[in-house]
């Protein structure tokens, strides 16, 4: 994606160390950006900076943003991007584990929501908060039951905050279906681990566009949504699901087949 201009701007993309979130970091990189990634791996780049943080803890998340603040001086756009979850059927899990995909994918978003809003408030332009979401989270979802609700929850977050903080901060929301990185496939993959790529086809052939999102089309989701053409924008969701999934129903009656099958 290019024609953003974010020089001048400071951007920070939880779990952009690897997958959606080092995709979205790139291309701020390179609309101009200075941006900052956070997680618990230090990926040994320059560009963009890391700060090593876990997203879940809340005085990781205001040591983060002090230290942004400290050496940047503002804060314009953050990206929540870290969550995710294995697959376990709801009967199976844990208390536990139930517990930690919704501190993941719903507290830990909105613990950091509020602390970024409050700076940005208080600066001149104010900014922009985005959540990835899911379409998980708009859909059933047997298998990560937490996380479609968790995602779920921050969709109708999403469209709470923007009312709050309206008119100095604007708050949206990008909900992608499955995204072709490592981590998102192996899951779908891991009963086909003889033929994987097999496997990715056949999911594949279940999307109108044929394929997989990859990583640079969520990214150039939040270049737009972050930038003044989306200036309107706020409470929203853009969906990118490849033109959706067909009915189980005709695709059971062979009545409507994508351009792939």
């Amino acid at each position: 994606m290019t024609g953003f201009d974010y020089s001048g701007k400071v951007v920070l993309v939880t779990g952009g160390t690897k997958g959606i979130g080092a995709g979205i970091a790139r291309a701020f990189v390179a609309a101009g950006a200075t941006v900052y990634v956070c997680g618990r791996t230090d990926p040994h780049t320059r560009n963009p900076r890391f700060i090593a943080a876990d997203v879940r803890d809340i005085d990781a998340i205001d040591a983060l943003l002090a230290q942004i603040e400290q050496e940047a001086g503002r804060l314009d756009v953050v990206i929540n991007n870290a969550g995710g979850a294995p697959f376990a059927l709801a009967a199976d899990a844990s208390p536990r584990f139930t517990e930690a995909v919704i501190r993941l994918n719903l507290l830990a978003p909105l613990q950091l929501a509020q602390r970024a809003n409050a700076r940005m408030q208080r600066q001149s332009g104010g900014g922009v908060l985005l959540f990835i979401g899911s379409v998980s989270g708009l859909r059933a979802s047997p298998g990560t039951a937490a996380y479609g609700a968790a995602k779920a929850g921050l969709l109708n977050a999403v469209r709470s905050l923007a009312v709050e903080w309206a008119p100095h901060v604007r708050v949206c929301a990008v909900s992608p279906s499955l995204v072709e990185t490592e981590a998102a496939t192996s899951g779908h993959t891991g009963s086909s681990a003889a033929d994987p790529h097999g496997a990715l086809a056949a999911i594949s052939a279940t999307i109108p566009a044929g394929r997989l999102a990859q990583p640079a089309d969520i990214a150039s989701a939040c270049l737009f949504l972050a930038s003044p053409h989306a200036a309107y924008a706020s409470g929203s969701n853009l969906i990118l699901e490849g033109g959706g999934e067909v009915p189980a129903f005709l695709a059971a009656s062979g009545q409507l087949r994508t351009s792939t099958t």
